[in-house]
């Protein structure tokens, strides 16, 4: 349960540096961004956690943080080329 808890803080700060590294206007404004960071640090970890077969979200560490933001930075560039292909900007 902490596990999930800490994947869920640690996306608020990778959604955020994702939004940085990734500038933009993004349809939905915060609040999609926050909703996207917390699940491309959960999507993040999880694959993260079974590709180099190691306890990834054993705690917010640099390695955690690392591919919470990969997670999310892949998840906003799926959801801006999902919005532009439906005809939003």
């Amino acid at each position: 349960m902490w596990t999930i808890i800490s994947w869920i803080i640690l996306g608020l700060l990778a959604g955020a540096i994702a939004k940085w590294i990734l500038p933009g206007k993004d349809p939905g404004g915060i609040i999609i961004t926050i909703i996207i960071g917390i699940l491309g640090a959960l999507i993040g970890g999880y694959i993260g956690g079974r590709l180099f077969d190691i306890e990834i979200a054993a705690g917010l560490n640099w390695h955690s943080l690392i591919v919470a933001i990969a997670g999310s930075i892949i998840l906003l560039l799926i959801y801006r080329l999902f919005k532009r292909k439906m005809g939003q900007p």
